[in-house]
């Protein structure tokens, strides 16, 4: 869920209200790089064909998202450079460089060195992820040849500036607001900052094992980001399938809540006072009880194939903003949906914890 823009001061410090700390991720690139089509697709939902129409960042927006860890994106303009950013790059966890495939290179890969190279001085564990854009707009066989000088050129341009970057940690990733990569690509980003990942893997792994479950995944129900997953293969078509179901899910789910009614009244008598005439009945004034919602757990499961045996796909709701998305054998689903259930109900309270110890971590509780 993302917020309009606020002023802040320090990102893994205290949040702009002082309650909330927030992992800072720095969108950076040259003007029409695709930064800002990137972060309106994958968080604010926007339709494709409506990134036509965004006009081109002049100064700094800030997106809040939160997740397993609250994170705090910056989609910085392109003629941002270090000492412009507003912010100091000791304070930044990731940074992602945006590079137009079809652009020329030379500008967008010296602004990438030097963003490299004053990190390095500030916060040298600071993550670096190059994402080369707009990747559709190229044949099968330039796209890989675009992709493979862009890598070329941003390497030999840190080696000129000092032998120490040859092994420098930059990580490159193909990507189109028109397919799944972004969401194939952002996750690799996300893990390497979730410090409960190895945590909601095992849990996954376990929760695989126990229901004969080939895939498991753990989503952002929003952005439709899988946040961890089991230790089996990630395929990229069922990858792309639970995205497709997840959007399917929220198109629809709003359908369904409920219309609010007024909470029910309780009649309080009113004590009486000395000003109170002899024998005059108590007053009695109307006064809400707060309703007791039960907590609600919306869940789904369709199933892949008419034949026998076939495979389901399930859908669970975890948390706020976490969903639980499992292939199963559909024998095992129809058969003994009753133990699926029952382990889905002990991954949750699994989940629930380490969401909750992030929660209290980033809102200042845990020191």
């Amino acid at each position: 869920m993302s917020h309009p823009p606020q002023s802040y001061s320090n990102a893994t410090n205290l949040h702009t209200n002082g309650s909330i700390r927030r992992t800072k991720i720095l969108f950076l690139g040259t003007r029409r790089s695709g930064k800002t089509s990137i972060l309106q697709v994958l968080f604010d939902d926007l339709p494709v064909k409506q990134t036509f129409y965004l006009e081109p960042t002049m100064r700094v927006a800030k997106h809040y998202i939160d997740t397993v860890i609250p994170l705090e994106i910056w989609d910085c303009p392109g003629n941002a450079t270090v000492n412009t950013l507003g912010t100091s790059l000791a304070d930044v966890s990731t940074i992602i460089f945006v590079i137009d495939i079809r652009d020329l290179y030379q500008q967008p890969v010296s602004k990438l060195v030097e963003f490299i190279v004053a990190a390095c001085q500030m916060n040298p564990d600071i993550n670096f992820e190059v994402f080369v854009h707009k990747a559709e707009r190229l044949q099968e066989d330039d796209k890989i040849e675009n992709f493979r000088q862009i890598h070329e050129r941003v390497m030999d341009r840190l080696l000129d500036e000092s032998p120490e970057f040859e092994q420098f940690p930059l990580n490159f990733h193909l990507t189109s607001i028109y397919d799944h990569s972004l969401r194939e690509a952002f996750p690799r980003v996300l893990h390497k900052l979730i410090d409960s990942l190895l945590y909601l893997e095992d849990l996954l792994n376990i929760f695989c094992s126990n229901t004969a479950s080939p895939k498991a995944f753990l989503f952002d129900t929003s952005s439709k980001i899988h946040v961890a997953t089991d230790a089996s293969p990630v395929d990229q078509a069922t990858h792309n399938l639970c995205c497709d179901y997840l959007s399917m899910l929220n198109s629809f789910g709003p359908l369904y809540r409920c219309v609010s009614t007024p909470p029910p009244t309780a009649i309080a008598p009113t004590p009486a006072s000395s000003t109170t005439p002899a024998g005059t009945p108590p007053l009695t004034i109307l006064s809400p009880i707060p309703p007791s919602k039960p907590n609600f757990f919306p869940s789904a499961a369709t199933s892949l194939s008419a034949s026998r045996p076939g495979t389901t796909l399930t859908y669970h709701l975890l948390t706020p903003h976490l969903a639980l998305l499992a292939l199963l054998p559909t024998t095992v689903y129809e058969m003994r949906r009753g133990l699926v259930e029952w382990n889905i109900v002990w991954f949750r309270e699994g989940v629930r914890e380490i969401w909750e110890v992030e929660r209290e971590w980033s809102t200042g509780e845990v020191v």
